[in-house]
């Protein structure tokens, strides 16, 4: 399953999360959303919210938001 991102582009915290998970080397795949949060019913499904970025790690079974959150995740459990 590996890793999803969902991210916004010229999202800045989207950014500061994409710039970790290259940097760790870890295997990702991203998916780009819709500037409308109204557009953002996949982010809804996985998330339960619309905000972005949001970082979903299938082999693992973990799903969260907000970006220091996944910065400390991927530092501490991907890199």
């Amino acid at each position: 399953m590996g890793i999803e991102l969902y991210a916004l582009d010229g999202c800045p915290y989207c950014e500061k999360v994409h710039d970790a998970l290259s940097e760790a080397g870890v295997d990702y795949e991203t998916q780009w959303v819709g500037a409308l949060h109204s557009d953002r019913n996949e982010v809804k499904r996985v998330s339960g919210q619309r905000g972005v970025p949001v970082l979903v790690d299938g082999d693992r079974g973990v799903t969260m938001s907000e970006s220091e959150n996944i910065l400390r995740y991927v530092d501490q459990t991907l890199a």
